[in-house]
């Protein structure tokens, strides 16, 4: 009798072990996978990257993936990680504009690094020297940052030609909510929408243009209602988070943790290169289906960016007023930019 209870108890402890090392993970964000890059990384890099890895350890990881809304929106991801619908999330912090309102920081400084492996350099480098961009995630949101993402360089699309800023006076303009500002030069009247809005909106005039990198608008086919693709260059941002919740994350062996925070620097190491790649797919392809490519002037480009610099400053402030380390952060963001060899085309100063 003792013999047998001794096997069961063996067996039983065996089964433990087994079932431990098996892990599920519900994975999503409120774009689709395909045309955001940085839900395209998440399908095709991270979660196989983390299977790969966990089974060279000893465990069996199978991801849950609900992209485009199935799970949560553009502006749910990160309440949905931190209540645990979401174990892992994706998602633009620009749709966080309250909770995240700092970590939206490269949005105040446009016209900054085109190329985006330059641009998620200077990103990476001013979390690094800013500690509490990482930890607001688990100090006020119960998660862990595993790495961050970025879109490619924004530029303008509109439905009708125009030839001068003074053209786009009174043109109804969508964009994510931070970039808006940029609009306040041109006249434009700025309409905050999100990606999976947009072609309806386009389509029925609820606005007649958007901020948008080339690789969504190829993506979500806003060329067809809106033909008019011009170059401008605010800049590539680095303002797209993959986080984790806490509790589930603390949950894990610590090799399987370890796993999951190294493969989430690897997605965010490789972003950049991911970026720029779609951006210049992005922009060949809007030529091939028709779309009218042409790049703002010098002149006005530089016009464009002088009207916005007191915008860092003005952020920096609004940041410091909210209890948060505005200036700090803007001063390392424009010194890192800075050491990277970039130079703006407006003196952006934080006083």
């Amino acid at each position: 009798m003792i013999k047998t209870l001794s096997v069961a108890l063996a067996c039983s402890v065996a089964a433990g072990a087994v079932a431990a090392d098996n892990f599920t993970f519900r994975i999503g964000s409120g774009h689709p996978n395909g045309p955001a890059v940085y839900v395209a990384d998440v399908a095709n890099f991270f979660v196989p990257e983390v299977k790969k890895r966990a089974a060279e350890a000893g465990h069996t990881v199978e991801f849950v993936e609900g992209y485009g809304g199935a799970i949560a929106g553009v502006a749910e991801t990160l309440e949905s990680v931190q209540n645990g619908i979401l174990d892992i999330g994706a998602y633009c912090i620009c749709f966080e504009p309250a909770k995240l309102f700092l970590h939206n920081f490269p949005y105040y400084a446009p016209f900054g690094p085109q190329d985006s492996e330059q641009a998620m350099a200077t990103v990476r480098a001013t979390y690094d020297a800013q500690p509490w961009l990482t930890e607001q995630f688990t100090a006020e949101y119960d998660q862990v940052l595993l790495g961050l993402h970025g879109w490619d360089n924004y530029h303008l699309g509109t439905t009708d030609p125009w030839d001068t800023v003074d053209d786009l006076k009174g043109v109804k303009i969508g964009g994510a909510g931070p970039n808006l500002p940029w609009l306040e030069f041109a006249g434009a009247v700025p309409v905050q929408s999100t990606l999976p809005d947009g072609y309806l909106s386009l389509s029925t005039g609820v606005y007649n243009g958007w901020l948008m990198f080339p690789s969504a608008y190829l993506g979500f086919k806003f060329y067809e209602p809106s033909p008019h693709y011009t170059l401008i260059g605010f800049g590539a941002m680095g303002v797209n988070a993959l986080t984790m919740n806490e509790r589930k994350f603390n949950s894990l062996p610590e090799d399987l943790q370890q796993i999951l925070m190294d493969v989430g620097r690897a997605y965010e190491a490789q972003a950049g290169a991911s970026l720029n790649a779609r951006q210049e797919s992005g922009l060949k392809g809007l030529a091939e289906v028709g779309a009218e490519i042409k790049e703002l002037s010098a002149e006005a480009r530089a016009g464009w960016a002088a009207s916005l610099a007191s915008f860092p400053n003005q952020q920096a402030k609004e940041a410091d007023g909210r209890g948060m380390p505005g200036s700090d952060v803007m001063k390392a963001y424009l010194q890192a930019v800075a050491d990277a060899g970039y130079e703006m085309p407006v003196a952006y100063s934080i006083e």
